[in-house]
């Protein structure tokens, strides 16, 4: 097994989201960030919630 195998499946939209985060100044990126934390949070904790059914 090549270690592309066990490589995780890549969001492009997530990639692009976090490339134009990176491009701003830094206090505007530190607020982009954290929305994009709590965005992910929050579908993990619906993914729990509903025992995984919801990925």
């Amino acid at each position: 097994m090549t270690m592309n195998d066990e490589a995780p499946e890549v969001d492009e939209a997530l990639l692009s989201r976090l490339a134009l985060i990176d491009e701003r100044p830094l206090t505007e990126r530190a607020v982009a960030f954290r929305q994009l934390h709590d965005e992910l949070r929050q579908q993990l904790e619906a993914t729990d919630a509903d025992g995984g059914r919801s990925a």
